[in-house]
């Protein structure tokens, strides 16, 4: 037998010891220097059942929040209001106060969600305001446009949103599709540039069947100066009724459709261009990182 497996062989004999001084009120750092257990393990198991005595507890720092929490919650007040008044996560306050009555609802849904809607009018205003001076001094800083500015616009503009030529659907003609009346304005204004005449643009409205098609079309046809009777047939999309659309109010409008005809030179100008600007921009990244 080692001299360590001795020294522990007499373990009743130890136990006993052990927890006679647990009693007396020694903590475990003075136990196990006083009976010399060096390992861990041992002295867990001499005072098993043994509880500390009182002076060894560290207090729990949250035990002031704990009971004011209880405290305000038994007057009525909501967790968010705790949670300003204290300081601490709702997530402790509902583990603290779980088992107190949850206060009466002195207010209707209805009357807390103006009240609610009362207090945030002050902030979404200035939101509003701050979001509308960004979008003012943005506008302000584009200023005149140049013909080679509109041109390289106009042709990321179509590679994001006009038909594409695919290896297996040639496709080399120019359709633009868009719902938003900016976007077909500068479209427009882009053809002019290139000397589109009128007589090869063909325009189509694609909306849904629950919206006003004429309404729509005579829209579209304001905005490019076009009589709607020119247009070509319109498509109408059929509702789903499971789906839950937005648009659904009188600035719907569904999308216009803008066809070029005879095409096909224009259509691999724009892709030329477009892979111009690529590798331009990826040349000046390059430039900027070296």
């Amino acid at each position: 037998m080692t001299a360590a497996t001795s020294k522990y062989a007499d373990f009743e004999n130890l136990r006993e010891q052990a927890v006679a001084l647990r009693r007396e009120g020694l903590s475990r750092r003075q136990i196990r220097d006083r009976l010399h257990v060096d390992n861990n393990d041992i002295l867990n198991r001499l005072l098993e059942g043994e509880p500390p005595p009182e002076w060894t507890k560290r207090p729990n720092a949250k035990d002031d929040l704990r009971d004011r929490a209880r405290e305000l919650r038994l007057q009525g007040w909501t967790y968010d209001r705790i949670q300003v008044e204290l300081g601490c996560s709702k997530s402790s306050i509902s583990l603290w106060v779980r088992d107190l009555p949850k206060p009466e609802r002195k207010r209707t849904h209805e009357e807390a969600s103006e009240i609610a809607r009362r207090g945030w009018e002050p902030t979404m205003r200035r939101r509003e305001e701050n979001r509308r001076s960004v979008k003012r001094a943005a506008a302000e800083e584009i200023g005149a446009m140049s013909e080679r500015e509109l041109f390289l616009l106009g042709v990321g503009l179509y590679w994001a949103e006009g038909t594409k030529d695919k290896p297996h659907a040639r496709r080399e003609r120019v359709t633009f599709v868009n719902s938003d009346p900016g976007m077909i304005r500068v479209f427009t204004a882009w053809l002019d540039l290139l000397g589109v005449e009128p007589e090869r643009r063909r325009y189509y409205v694609m909306i849904h069947e629950t919206a006003d098609t004429g309404s729509a079309e005579r829209y579209w046809g304001d905005l490019v100066g076009v009589a709607p009777s020119e247009f070509g047939k319109t498509t109408v999309k059929r509702h789903n009724p499971r789906t839950n659309r937005k648009n659904v109010n009188a600035e719907y409008h569904g999308c216009l459709a803008i066809q070029i005809l005879g095409s096909a030179d224009l259509y691999r100008r724009i892709e030329g261009a477009w892979y111009g600007i690529v590798g331009a921009a990826t040349a000046l990244d390059h430039e900027n990182r070296t």
